[in-house]
């Protein structure tokens, strides 16, 4: 593992440091990122995405058949009597 030292600069009223390309390709760090200090430490990594990967995993499971509603659905005696097409 490398060390890479950087220096903390002034942009506008907060602090930053520049990341070099190759880090951020091993990091796999895009546009959004999530911070959090553990102890001493500024821990940066990739934002978690909602649903991320969900899409794929639906057409997985739409391949193998597991895509079906488990429970039968009955008619109650409301859809038999009061719904009309």
């Amino acid at each position: 593992m490398n060390v890479i030292r950087s220096k903390v600069v002034k942009i506008g009223n907060s602090r930053g440091i520049r990341i070099p390309r190759t880090i951020l390709e091993q990091a796999g760090l895009t546009d959004e990122v999530e911070m959090k200090v553990e102890g001493n430490r500024l821990v940066i990594h990739a934002a978690r995405r909602p649903r991320q990967g969900w899409e794929e995993r639906f057409a997985a499971m739409a391949e193998h058949g597991h895509d079906r509603l488990l429970d039968e659905i009955s008619p109650s005696q409301w859809d038999e009597e009061e719904w009309t097409w």
